[in-house]
């Protein structure tokens, strides 16, 4: 009875299909060979599953810094609408998760990138962005030590017959965040901003 059961399966899929999907072998089998063969020793077969193996590794060991990279930056883009508050969130929203997202999460990445899997466990992120006319968005620290390892901030800035515009950045701590990284620049208008996190 299995054996009809089968061969019905596979004539059932050669004529839905027409013919264009043809069973494996081991369909056809009832002793399934084809994992015999397999545990025969086939050398070719061996040096075709290693690399695939292998791949599979580096992709378990990749995957927890990018589930860390995009933890960081979903939390990055949270403390960032919280600092805007709804009066500049509402004008600048897009234009943030457009061009100065993505360069938070690279910066975030290669912060990332200096550390080993089992050390991101360590790296937290602040949960207080600054409000009036603060620069701090978040800094992300080493919970151990408490000691910050980058700094992500925002400045209203005036050039002259421009309007105000935004500027985001970064500070690291290896140069105890002297250096000004720039992220990149949101034009606002010629209006006085409110101060941040205004409803």
């Amino acid at each position: 009875m299995k054996s009809f059961l089968r061969k019905s399966l596979i004539v059932l899929v050669s004529i839905l299909t027409f013919g264009t999907v043809t069973p494996s072998h081991a369909l056809w089998s009832e002793n399934d060979d084809a994992p015999r063969a397999q545990h025969r020793g086939d050398s070719s077969n061996e040096t075709a599953q290693k690399p695939i193996f292998e791949s599979q590794i580096q992709v378990e060991e990749k995957s927890h810094k990018e589930k860390f990279i995009e933890v960081m930056t979903d939390e990055a883009e949270r403390q960032s609408l919280i600092k805007f508050g709804p009066k500049i969130s509402n004008v600048i929203k897009d234009e943030f998760q457009e061009i100065i997202l993505p360069n938070i999460e690279e910066a975030i990445e290669m912060t990332a990138a200096q550390f080993p899997d089992d050390e991101l466990v360590n790296l937290a992120i602040t949960e207080m962005p600054g409000g009036g006319v603060s620069e701090k968005i978040f800094n992300i620290y080493h919970a151990e030590t408490k000691q910050d390892v980058i700094r992500f901030h925002v400045r209203r800035e005036k050039p002259p017959l421009e309007g105000y515009r935004f500027n985001f950045h970064y500070h690291t701590y290896h140069d105890q965040f002297q250096t000004h990284y720039t992220i990149g620049t949101i034009q606002w208008n010629k209006n006085t901003p409110p101060n941040w996190q205004t409803v």
